[in-house]
């Protein structure tokens, strides 16, 4: 009779895997993705080099599952900040608003995932996570235009910008360090929606609107 694996198993399989997946996060949340490697992890996670080769057969494999569920749950953070808006223009401006306030928040793991040079493999997913990003912000602007709140316009170029925006003004190599956290992003925030189209008065009292750091 072939060995089926119980619910027990199953879970303590699960919170391992998450367990070596949280310590790969941690390291490159301090040091850049860079230094997510097997040994490293292993330490991090208190557990044995091979136990997490079993998981994750190269540390590409383990890369890109970093990649894959950071995004995950920073598009999922956007989206329902922007669902929970009244209006096309606010959900806007909390989709913007909540990117710009959790990359400054992990911002060194922010660039990693989404900017840091590393290889051309991880570059490929990497530039996957900055597309989904995009696509999210663009279905809003597309949304915006839809109903007249901003003017006509290619969403398709447009959101790609707002996402460079956001990198370049908070995570990248030009971010600046002065100033507080809510400043940086209540800044990146009106630019992005002046930038749109926005008239400034308006786009003031939709940043006010937004919940930030």
């Amino acid at each position: 009779m072939p060995y089926r694996r119980t619910e027990n198993v199953i879970r303590r399989l699960a919170e391992r895997e998450q367990t070596i997946l949280d310590a790969a996060q941690s390291i490159a949340g301090e040091d850049g993705m860079g230094a997510v490697q097997i040994a490293a992890v292993a330490q991090r996670a208190d557990i044995a080099a091979g136990t997490v080769y079993r998981y994750f057969p190269s540390k590409s494999d383990l890369v890109a599952e970093v990649i894959g569920a950071t995004a995950e749950r920073e598009l999922a953070a956007m989206r329902a900040a922007a669902d929970a808006a009244p209006g096309p223009l606010s959900a806007l401006a909390a989709c913007i608003a909540t990117f710009a306030a959790r990359a400054l928040q992990e911002r060194r793991l922010a660039w990693a995932v989404m900017a840091e040079p590393v290889d051309a493999d991880i570059d490929a997913l990497r530039l996957n996570f900055r597309r989904a990003l995009a696509a999210e912000l663009g279905t809003r602007i597309s949304t915006a235009i839809a109903g007249g709140h901003l003017p006509d316009q290619d969403a398709r170029v447009a959101a790609p910008a707002v996402v460079g925006v956001v990198l370049e003004g908070l995570v990248g190599p030009l971010a600046a360090s002065a100033g507080t956290a809510r400043e940086a992003v209540q800044t990146v925030t009106l630019l992005s929606l002046r930038a749109l189209g926005v008239i400034d008065a308006r786009a003031r009292g939709l940043v006010a609107q937004c919940v930030l750091p």
